[in-house]
């Protein structure tokens, strides 16, 4: 039986008593320095926009070979041991590659990135590890040691990462190996029962999730519509920001004390909203379950909260920052497949024709000018993500078959006083099939 390994790296945090403050600021400012450099010899070139007459200016980063140059220039004036500036090297050149990265995808703007945090990048060469400590090298022949006694994972026989060296703190990565066995032949194989059939062979059962202020609302032909109710986290986020008023006020009077609340409060309702949102990953695909979990595939928008903010809407975009539509998408794709659609117009089409409604504001009801639909937002939107994930588009024949005619979804028709009426108020008609309300944990 032959065994294949899948490296993977999971990095731990570990606290230390270093003192190298003045080490940190260097490098830091060598960092930024070498940034600058590369900023400068970066070469702008126009490009035409698609289906537009407006041009954009994109970046080329200058090639490695642009490394020695910098290695050279700046090996002349550090002070520490040289591997530390290969180390910023490598650094600045993938701050500089990422930021190209987000600025092509229209999230970045041109403008040079700073580094304003304290941290060094240790290379292998600079370090050597044991059981019981680590051990970096600072300046030639001057090394410190990180005390790892009291840890709380295992290094023994495991390939160690570059770690991260913040004031406070070290992060290491360390691998951990997956194995997978390779199967046996199929002549040594007992067939499962058909009610143990593998996933691979079980059709796809998609869920189309809208993402929500108060509620994330789910939808498809085998489950209905299932509405997940949030407003017990809107309820924390708004407990957090009185708390954060009242520091203010302590900030104003004594900064040091300030930070500190600021800190202690902050980190317990990031903990508080994760903890919730794990249940309600599990509630979704709990209430979402079928024979064959794994068959399972969520759909979500892939909303960008940067091209959502608005201009002088100081409420608005504080809100905005406090939805944590991509945290819950995360702790879903950890138990099931995700995909992920494009969020535009989902609740502005129609789901039943396809027609658009650009007049839609805040209504509560979505309306169709074109087929007469009336229905609820939340639930149109969640149908639209519903077809995207299978690639098709609103059909009215499988809106009114699915959601309308007899032998559609249950509990989901409509009285209606003539057979060839629209269903006549389906938002107050079409009720939740399922409906969730978890209340906060301590």
């Amino acid at each position: 039986m032959l065994v294949r390994s899948v490296p993977t790296f999971k990095t731990y945090s570990f606290p230390h008593n270093l003192s190298l403050d003045q080490f940190f600021y260097s490098y830091r400012n060598i960092l930024n320095q070498m940034i600058g450099d590369i900023w400068n010899q970066i070469q702008w070139r126009e490009k035409t926009i698609r289906g537009k007459k407006q041009k954009r200016l994109l970046p080329t980063i200058p090639s490695y070979s642009f490394k020695k140059t910098l290695r050279n220039q700046y090996l002349t004036r550090w002070e520490y041991a040289a591997h530390w500036v290969d180390s910023a090297l490598k650094t600045a050149f993938s701050i500089i590659s990422s930021w190209k990265k987000n600025y092509v995808r229209g999230n970045r703007k041109r403008k040079k990135p700073v580094v304003k945090r304290c941290f060094v990048r240790v290379k292998q060469t600079l370090m050597k590890i044991s059981d019981e400590k680590i051990r970096i090298t600072i300046k030639p022949h001057q090394h410190v040691n990180i005390d790892l006694s009291k840890r709380y994972f295992s290094i023994k026989g495991r390939r160690i990462g570059e770690p991260i060296l913040t004031p406070t703190k070290i992060h290491l990565p360390i691998e951990e190996t997956s194995s997978t066995k390779k199967p046996q032949p199929q002549q040594q194989q007992k067939k499962p029962p058909p009610q143990q059939q593998p996933a691979a062979t079980a059709a796809v059962d998609r869920i189309g999730w809208d993402s929500n202020k108060f509620s994330v609302d789910g939808f498809s032909p085998s489950h209905g519509w299932i509405k997940i109710d949030l407003k017990p986290l809107h309820t924390l986020h708004v407990t957090y920001d009185n708390k954060m008023r009242n520091i203010n006020k302590v900030y104003s009077k004594n900064r040091r004390k300030g930070k500190q609340l600021y800190r202690k409060y902050g980190k317990r309702c990031r903990n508080r909203v994760k903890n919730y949102l794990r249940h309600i990953a599990k509630q979704i695909i709990i209430v979402t379950a079928s024979p064959f979990p794994a068959t399972q595939q969520h759909g979500f928008e892939k909303l960008e909260k940067r091209q959502m903010n608005r201009k002088n809407k100081h409420k608005w975009n504080r809100e905005l920052n406090q939805a944590d539509w991509r945290l819950l998408v995360s702790l879903v794709r950890n138990l099931a497949p995700v995909v992920e659609v494009s969020p535009f117009y989902t609740s502005k089409t129609c789901s039943r024709c396809g027609g658009l409604n650009k007049a839609l504001r805040s209504e509560r009801v979505f309306e169709c000018p074109f087929c007469g639909l009336r229905i609820d937002r939340q639930l149109n939107a969640s149908i639209n993500i519903y077809l995207r994930m299978r690639g098709v588009s609103p059909r009215r024949e499988w809106f009114d078959a699915t959601l309308i005619a007899a032998g559609g979804l249950p509990l989901m028709g409509a009285e209606r006083s003539d057979p060839d009426e629209l269903a006549r108020g389906l938002n107050d008609a079409l009720k939740p099939q399922v409906y969730v309300r978890l209340p906060l944990t301590t």
